[in-house]
């Protein structure tokens, strides 16, 4: 088959990773998901460890400030005395006092202490307890804090946050090295789960292809008990099913070719007959309307055959409704047809009024399929006796009734029983009949009847009043 490219009249698809393999579906979204779930854990790992570490360098630096302040040693700074290297507690630190008046000493050892400004004023003129901010000076980041100390001054400590900077961004490239790591081995896993994981469905896909190619029905091999499993039961059960309507397609076949085979052979037969008769040898006016009327029963055995044959190749469900059926009318129909060609057989009828939804035509059908078959097995004289009650319609005889071993398979396509193969009919009337019931969601069954003779028993749902 040649395939069309897409135009601007035919819609592509834009959705392409349905176009993609399940097992690299499988793959991507298993790594789109660790992925995330690494992203969430590592901005949510250094963002906790870069706020506890602002929160530790705070701490330290408060309560360095206040232990300084404190100090002895710093009593005396207005005088100009220098400032001991202890006090400054580290090299990274920068120390100061700046008084309200705008004044910043800076001792010598300390010089560098980034720039004040208002915060650190507030505070030297007791306008606030402490001040802590982020300076940036010459390219560098430092944390300052500001304490009281004496009247109308406040002690600034500041202290760089390179080396802070420096431990996160390891982290953050550490975090990142993990990160990627992870996402390379789900991407990994996810491959190796959907290609093992996978694998039933594979085995299953090329079972199906090698049926599709070969037409090799046999069930499948079931493992297991999951999804896998019960898809691989569910296309056993299709190919059952399959190969059951294969059978009886060629068991219609078979038997349609040798009961055709029959009248179309006496037919052959009569017509070469008939064809022979010459001027000179002509046959008797009885012998030549004997063949006629053989003639015409047999082209009369062949239309119902083949009538049959349709009806019965019809094996889909009841998809088109005509609308409401009268099935007494119906059923009335068939009796007054079926009356006309009984002879000396009685038929006598108790009707009551039914209404289901369905194909008048086919329910005729199947009434007159029960008729008639009543009046084939009935004794001359004899009286078949129909009754129609609440939807059941009941068709008894006197005829010698179905011998038990028979009752299963009377509703089989040609099944006859040996004692109705030296009468006329094809075995296809009540096959249609139970096919037609079905159609219509209703049952038929046959029975003996303890007096003797047949009883057949159909039911069709619906309802006594029209709807």
């Amino acid at each position: 088959m040649k395939l069309n490219p897409p135009t601007a009249e035919t819609p592509v698809d834009s959705r392409w990773h349905y176009r993609r393999s399940l097992a690299s579906r499988v793959t991507l979204l298993t790594t789109m998901a660790v992925g995330l779930s690494v992203a969430f854990v590592a901005i949510g790992a250094y963002v906790t460890v870069r706020m506890q570490l602002s929160s530790t360098l705070d701490e330290t630096l408060l309560d360095r400030a206040h232990q300084t302040a404190k100090a002895p040693t710093l009593v005396n700074l207005p005088t100009g005395d220098e400032v001991p290297a202890w006090a400054l507690v580290a090299t990274d630190l920068r120390i100061a006092l700046v008084f309200s008046d705008g004044r910043v000493y800076e001792p010598g050892q300390t010089k560098g202490v980034p720039r004040m400004s208002g915060t650190e004023l507030e505070v030297a003129a007791g306008k606030a307890p402490q001040s802590l901010r982020t300076v940036r000076t010459a390219g560098y980041d430092y944390r300052v804090v500001a304490v009281p100390y004496g009247d109308d001054q406040a002690l600034v400590i500041a202290q760089s946050l390179e080396s802070q900077e420096k431990v996160l961004t390891r982290l953050g490239l550490v975090t990142l090295l993990f990160g990627l790591a992870g996402i390379i081995a789900a991407g990994v896993a996810g491959w190796g789960v959907a290609r093992n994981g996978l694998r039933p469905v594979r085995k299953l896909s090329s079972a199906v292809e090698e049926i599709a190619r070969t037409e090799d029905l046999r069930p499948l091999p079931v493992e297991g008990d999951d999804e896998i499993a019960r898809l691989a039961t569910a296309f056993n059960q299709m190919l059952t099913s399959l190969a059951a309507s294969r059978d009886r397609q060629r068991r219609l076949v078979a038997d349609a070719g040798h009961e055709l085979r029959t009248p179309l052979t006496s037919l052959r037969t009569n017509i070469d007959l008939l064809t022979m008769a010459s001027p000179e040898n002509a046959l008797p006016p009885e012998a030549h309307d004997e063949l006629l009327a053989d003639v015409r029963a047999q082209i009369e055995e062949l239309t119902t055959l083949v009538g049959d044959l349709v009806e019965l190749a019809r094996d889909e469900p009841l998809t088109h409704v005509v609308g409401q059926v009268e099935v007494h009318e119906a059923l009335e129909q068939a009796v007054a047809r079926v009356r006309r060609r009984a002879g000396d057989v009685r038929i006598a009828l108790d009707n009551a009024s039914w209404f289901v939804v369905g194909e008048a035509g086919s329910i005729e059908r199947a009434l007159t399929n029960l008729l008639d078959n009543a009046v084939k097995w009935s004794p001359p004289g004899a009286e078949v006796r129909v009754r129609m009650d609440s939807g059941v319609v009941t068709v008894d005889d006197d005829g010698p009734g179905i011998p038990d071993e028979d009752l299963p398979h009377v509703f089989e396509r040609f099944y006859r029983s040996e004692a109705s193969r030296s009468m006329p009919g094809s075995g296809l009337g009540l096959s249609i009949v139970h096919q037609i019931v079905e159609r219509h969601a209703g049952t038929v069954e046959a029975q003996r009847r303890p007096e003797g003779g047949t009883r057949m028993v159909l039911r069709l749902p619906g309802s006594a009043v029209r709807p």
